[in-house]
């Protein structure tokens, strides 16, 4: 392998680390907020939030004095917080269930079996898929209220769960499986299923993971689709409920915002490797 030269190795480098630097200031800024006492967060940074300071504030980094106080109020004074972030990782494991299982069902299909108008299909799928999330709103709620599911967690499972996304990436990650895999299981007396979910799934696992992992980021981080569908603010996830915490209870809002960070956060550093792998298996840049 050609070494690189030092002229261009050493500034690339530095580019680097400076650009992860600028991405982690806002992780390490909320963490340690979050180890601030209320009091000093709102002396702090109170005027910044209200619009009130004179004059630039300098920035505040370091807690003067380590508190768990807000970690108190969030876990054990006002559990509705935690209520919500439970709510939210059920919602978003179900969103992830149902992904996978029609995006593999589907992925499978497209992959490695003749149909009409597959081709046709595809191109529609990919349509569909390139649209934003804002463009189906209007027609997703038409069609959840016809089938009465308005305001239930349902009407935030399928949408997502239904996402074009998933399917377009699991027939990229199936069209690698060898397609003598399949015969050796038919020739075994397989069936469709029995070859979908013993020899598909198990051959490109870490495609599966990575679906999974984007899945749930999303769905994590997801906001239209619960103010649109959801009339109830009750039943608003953490990914929306945050912004009232800032309006209610600023103090609170570091606190609120590491614990919505956790799952993403632990999901990377432990799968990172299979997400890696799953977007080199399916081809995709």
């Amino acid at each position: 392998m050609r070494r690189i030269p030092a002229m261009i190795r050493i500034p690339t480098a530095g580019i680097l680390m400076a650009a992860a630097l600028a991405i982690l200031l806002p992780v390490c800024f909320t963490l340690l907020g979050s180890l601030m006492s209320p009091g000093e967060i709102e002396y702090y940074f109170g005027p910044v939030y209200e619009g009130t300071a004179e004059e630039a504030v300098r920035l505040h980094l370091l807690p003067d004095r380590l508190s768990l106080e807000s970690w108190y109020q969030v876990l054990l004074r006002r559990p509705d917080y935690l209520i919500k972030f439970w709510n939210s990782l059920l919602l978003c494991t179900a969103i992830v269930l149902g992904q996978l299982t029609v995006s593999c069902m589907g992925g499978f299909a497209f992959a490695k079996y003749r149909f009409p108008h597959k081709e046709i299909l595809y191109y529609i799928l990919i349509i569909l898929m390139l649209m934003p999330v804002q463009v189906t709103l209007v027609p997703n709620y038409i069609v959840l209220n016809w089938l009465g599911l308005l305001d239930r967690w349902a009407c935030l499972v399928l949408p997502v769960a239904l996402a074009p996304f998933g399917t377009f990436l699991m027939t990229q990650v199936f069209k690698s499986v060898p397609d003598e895999l399949l015969d050796a299981a038919r020739l075994d007396g397989a069936s469709t299923r029995q070859q979908l979910v013993r020899i598909m799934i198990p051959a490109a696992q870490s495609g599966v993971v990575s679906l999974a992992l984007l899945a749930f980021i999303d769905a994590w981080n997801m906001v239209e689709q619960p103010v649109t569908f959801l009339r109830d603010a009750s039943r608003y996830p953490l990914s929306v409920f945050l912004a009232s915490v800032n309006s209610e209870n600023f103090p609170l809002s570091f606190a609120c915002g590491v614990l919505a960070l956790l799952p993403v956060l632990l999901l990377f550093l432990f799968f990172q490797k299979e997400l890696v792998q799953g977007i080199e298996f399916s081809g995709l840049k």
